[in-house]
């Protein structure tokens, strides 16, 4: 069973891992605290959902969902232009999940699919 404590302990460890690596990539002007400010509320909403054993699809959509919002959410935060390979980032989440649903849905209808028979002459 997922503790509470674990879950709290675990996405406080992602957030400040985010934070810092989100803070090493973007200009000096943009400071550690600044994104984590950005990026808290979704670091907390994904971990409800965590808690809360959202399934795996909609936990994975939800997540890109919020990457997506912190990325815009720490644009607006900035006092300088981010560079062009940040605001890609966060694309990058939507664009994986996205093509892994596509993909596993082709996979599936042509499962489905009956097999062509042989055409009597």
């Amino acid at each position: 069973m997922r503790h509470p404590l674990d879950i709290v302990a675990m996405f406080a460890a992602l957030w400040l891992l985010a934070s810092m690596m989100l803070d090493a990539l973007t200009p000096k002007e943009l400071t550690a605290v600044m994104i984590a400010v950005a990026i808290g509320p979704a670091i907390v909403i994904t971990a409800v959902f965590y808690y809360l054993r959202c399934p795996r699809t909609d936990f994975a959509v939800i997540f890109a969902a919020l990457w997506l919002i912190s990325d815009i959410a720490i644009a607006f935060v900035s006092p300088t232009q981010l560079p062009h390979f940040l605001i890609a980032l966060g694309f990058v989440p939507a664009l994986v999940i996205g093509s892994v649903l596509h993909w596993q849905r082709f996979q599936r209808r042509h499962e489905q699919l009956p097999a062509p028979s042989a055409k009597r002459s």
